[in-house]
């Protein structure tokens, strides 16, 4: 658990955490803490039962926004994207009047960087804390659907190009994290709203314009997942195509095949028949002759297929 004193930018590390249940005279205490610290922080500030039973549930909590009489509750969810798979990171908040306590399970790259904007930004406020971590939450989400976009035209050329049952796995197992990532974007969103339009004590009328534009940022990043989600679909449509195309290929080359054999077979069929009188069979060029013709009729059959592009 790490206990920060916050003030106009700077930063001060606290070694006791029964500091911050006062209130300071200037600033306010951030409490970066883990579900095992909130055995001590719930008795402390307060904490809703409820609340801290969410935070400590291994149920993934879809997010959301809970009042209570002195503190508020939110569950939102960062975002990374490795391997093709989309890894969304459970964030509990507390906020307070005069803290702002952060719980997650494992480590969230998003508070790395909320330190250099505390201090450009002379943060002094827990709401305008809030601020800047939900906007550093919804940022992260825009480079993981570039990459997403960039997958999905790459995969789309390598199955025009060359199309393997691979390709499906991949596309069964993308639209799966897709539809999955949307399911916890649509509440996440609304969770903004709500920040945004309601009458919040703890959030100040002034900052709500600003969770405005960061519910801008959220909207176009579902409708981005709505888009990815089409684009799935169009990718296994893509693919059925291909390999509708392929396996018409595949017979085009097998019936030319099976035509030009034709004839041959016919010829060697006639020839085949155990009758005494055929003229050709006593010829002393005759076997020659036959083979000629025959590679003739195949190599004419053959040329005559690749002009009109059948082989």
């Amino acid at each position: 658990m790490k206990i920060r004193l916050i003030e106009n930018g700077l930063i001060t590390e606290i070694d006791d955490v029964e500091e911050a249940v006062a209130v300071p005279g200037k600033g306010f205490y951030w409490i970066d803490a883990s579900p095992f610290d909130l055995d001590i922080l719930q008795p402390l500030f307060g904490l809703h039962p409820l609340a801290v039973e969410d935070c400590i549930d291994e149920e993934e909590q879809r997010p959301k926004l809970q009042l209570y009489d002195d503190h508020y509750f939110m569950v939102l969810n960062g975002i990374a994207f490795h391997n093709q798979d989309i890894f969304l990171r459970e964030i509990n908040i507390f906020l307070g009047s005069h803290a702002i306590i952060t719980v997650t399970k494992q480590e969230a790259p998003e508070f790395a960087s909320m330190l250099p904007i505390v201090r450009e930004k002379e943060v002094n406020h827990p709401d305008t804390f809030l601020y800047h971590l939900v906007d550093q939450i919804v940022d992260r989400y825009f480079d993981v659907t570039e990459k997403i976009e960039d997958l999905i035209e790459a995969l789309e050329e390598e199955i025009l190009m060359n199309t393997r049952k691979s390709h499906l796995d991949q596309i069964i197992g993308l639209r799966s994290e897709i539809l999955y990532a949307r399911k916890m974007l649509v509440p996440q969103r609304d969770l903004i709203d709500a920040l945004h339009k309601k009458e919040l004590p703890l959030i100040r009328p002034k900052l709500r314009k600003y969770f405005g534009d960061i519910l801008e940022d959220a909207s176009k990043i579902v409708e981005n997942f709505e888009t990815f989600r089409d684009l799935i679909g169009n990718l296994r449509e893509a693919y059925q195509a291909a390999l509708a195309g392929r396996a018409n290929d595949i017979m085009r080359v097998f019936t030319a095949l099976t035509t030009i054999f034709m004839p041959l077979t016919i010829v060697t069929g006639i020839y085949g028949m155990n009758f005494d009188f055929m003229p050709e069979l006593h010829s002393p060029y005759g076997y020659y002759i036959v083979l000629g013709c025959m590679a003739a009729i195949g190599l004419t059959m053959f040329i005559l297929f690749k002009k009109k592009e059948w082989l």
